[in-house]
């Protein structure tokens, strides 16, 4: 196996696919951004670039702010239709059903089926040969609240992200491990456990392509499991029939029994 070699290009992958809302309550607009990330962790540092053509680019230009919202499963049709779609021409929020909360630090709105919304305000901006590059500082994050467990755990596996892959839209896979995994740090942090079941998915998977992979089936046969039913069923009768049957001899022998009258009682 060997590499070929490729003329340079964006091949860093995968990206988040993200929703960006700009302008007001009163005026809002929404575009879709992949080329997004994280640059500096504190103060928290993100950045969106996009092309000058991009209605949203005056509106950010001006505004001075955006907000970021997450695409999940069930947001990204819409994602994809607020990326070839221009807001100048068309509503998209009202061709995707979109709806829109205030945020508490910005003016610009956030859309309220994203699972995480994070409030920006532009700091500087690069102006580059296809794209401008806006700075910002993520001033408020916004989560919704079905997502966070009980001990205040972020539950990211259940949010069904989507990730942006050389054009192409993907769900997010399997969860190998938290940071760290690799030296197995359980002991020393205890409320986020690290360990990984990367190696055993890894053997999982040369089993199957091997076809040595043993799969015990826990679950009984429609045999085992009707025979089981019958037997149960079985077993019940057989209480009840005795039980029946108790309450049966003692009315019987009830009856048999000489019943002394008042009088008799009198005599003797």
């Amino acid at each position: 196996m060997s590499k070929i070699s490729w003329k340079p290009g964006t091949m860093l992958f995968p990206l988040p696919p993200v929703m960006v809302t700009c302008g007001t309550m009163e005026k809002p607009n929404v575009l879709t951004i992949a080329w997004t990330g994280i640059v500096n962790s504190e103060p928290p540092l993100t950045y969106i670039s996009v092309r000058p053509s991009r209605f949203s680019h005056a509106i950010i230009a001006e505004n001075k702010e955006f907000c970021i919202n997450l695409v999940n499963l069930p947001l990204a049709k819409a994602c994809d239709y607020c990326g070839v779609k221009s807001g100048a021409k068309t509503d998209k929020f009202k061709d995707m059903n979109l709806e829109l909360e205030a945020c508490s630090q910005i003016k610009a709105p956030q859309l309220k089926a994203s699972p995480v919304t994070l409030e920006c305000k532009v700091l500087d901006s690069d102006k580059l040969d296809t794209h401008e590059m806006f700075l910002a500082e993520i001033v408020n994050v916004n989560i919704d609240d079905k997502y966070v467990e009980e001990d205040n755990r972020l539950a990211v596996e259940k949010m069904g992200l989507v990730a942006f892959a050389h054009g192409r839209y993907y769900t997010l896979g399997r969860d190998l491990g938290g940071f760290g995994f690799s030296v197995d740090k359980t002991k020393e942090n205890k409320t986020k456990p690290r360990k990984s079941k990367f190696m055993e998915i890894l053997k999982i998977e040369e089993q199957l392509k091997e076809g040595t992979l043993k799969i015990k089936d826990k679950k009984p046969s429609l045999k085992k499991a009707l025979a089981e039913k019958k037997a149960t069923a079985a077993k019940h009768n057989k209480r009840s029939r005795k039980h029946f049957l108790q309450i049966d001899r003692r009315r019987h022998t009830k009856k048999r029994t000489p019943q002394t009258s008042s009088s008799q009682s009198n005599n003797k």
